[in-house]
């Protein structure tokens, strides 16, 4: 890679369904120079997530949209290597929204004007140290609302069922292995025999339900046979409304997702739940939450309470790590078509450059 270069891949159109071959322009361009108040990052690491499929519809939703030819929005992991701020030096490691690109210039605050954190500093983390890659996925935004879905929302009490639904995803894995250290039974939803397996070997689930061979509804009722306490939904859908006719008096909802409807949002009627009357019936509450209300208030305390379950053998979890900047575009939407083997990840760096980071 010629590293005088920023590439950087632009939205070209919104897309309809899944991402496409024209939903992305690369673009090559020079490297920006930092200003008073701002430093330069070289991205060493991109987060794939679902949400980059609600980023990029044609209206707002809890962030403003990707406009057309803007940088596509991404979580990264990242090194200063040019610095005009005094929190940030030339080293730091920080993770933010830096976008699929090699270099991005920050302003290093706390929040932008939607409220998500814009930088993080990552020296914990170092410190502990665990591959930097976890700033993306069990210590970063994808461990967090699994650990604040469970706590502080659903507040999850000992000896209740949980389900949780993309359960071998990268926020359901955590989600399910936190509610068993609280000492819940957990079911968990995944789709095909290899993540149900996973499910029950490396991730504790007391039962699965493979959603691609089994009937929701008469799994739900086998699995399930106390009823639902706590949902922790990341699917949405036909998902949800299943559940929802098996949840217990006082049952707790948690909208963390809803990947199953991403790709018609804003541009075609959403499939909204047919059995919303079991709120009623069932005393039950339904509540979504948008990370970064919590993202500076939690965020250390999960950072702590996480790093201490890891190393106890408590919580694991999985990475699939693609090299090559050039291939986001290319393998995103294995997220929507659950093809990813764990919290999907390109490597924007070589390995040399990011072991002389460290």
């Amino acid at each position: 890679m010629n590293k005088t270069v920023n590439r950087q891949f632009l939205l070209a159109t919104y897309p309809t369904g899944e991402f496409g071959k024209g939903t992305f322009t690369l673009h090559e361009g020079s490297i920006k120079k930092p200003r008073r108040g701002e430093f330069l990052l070289r991205n060493l690491f991109l987060s794939l997530d679902p949400a980059a499929r609600l980023w990029t519809t044609p209206v707002d939703t809890y962030m403003d949209r990707v406009h057309i030819g803007d940088v596509m929005r991404g979580f990264t992991v990242s090194r200063v290597v040019e610095s005009r701020h005094p929190k940030f030096k030339v080293g730091d490691l920080v993770q933010g929204l830096n976008g699929w690109q090699d270099y991005a210039i920050s302003k290093g605050v706390n929040y932008n004007d939607k409220g998500l954190v814009d930088t993080w500093n990552l020296s914990n983390i170092v410190r502990a140290g665990m591959p930097i890659t976890t700033a993306l996925s069990v210590l970063g935004h994808t461990g967090l609302p699994a650990y604040v879905g469970l706590l502080n929302i659903a507040q999850i009490e000992r000896g209740q069922t949980v389900l949780v639904s993309g359960a071998a995803g990268a926020v359901g894995s955590i989600a399910g292995q936190i509610a068993k250290l609280m000492g819940c039974r957990t079911v968990g939803i995944a789709g095909g025999p290899k993540k149900c397996r996973t499910l029950r070997e490396s991730f504790g689930y007391d039962a699965v339900i493979d959603y691609k061979k089994e009937n929701l509804d008469r799994a739900l009722t086998r699995k399930c046979p106390e009823g639902i306490d706590i949902y922790f939904d990341n699917v949405g859908g036909e998902t949800l409304d299943a559940a929802l006719a098996h949840i217990n008096i006082g049952a707790r909802i948690i909208i963390c997702g809803a990947i199953s409807q991403y790709a018609n949002f804003g541009q075609a009627p959403l499939a909204g739940p047919s059995n919303y009357l079991s709120l009623l019936t069932m005393r039950a509450r339904m509540e979504g939450f948008i990370l970064s209300d919590y993202y500076i208030k939690e965020r250390k305390k999960m950072e702590s309470d996480m790093l201490r379950w890891i190393k106890q053998g408590k919580i694991t979890y999985h990475h699939e790590i693609v090299k090559g900047l050039e291939n986001a575009p290319k393998i995103i939407n294995k997220l929507f078509q659950g093809k990813n083997k764990g919290k999907l990840i390109i490597q924007i760096a070589d390995d040399e450059e990011i072991a002389n980071s460290l």
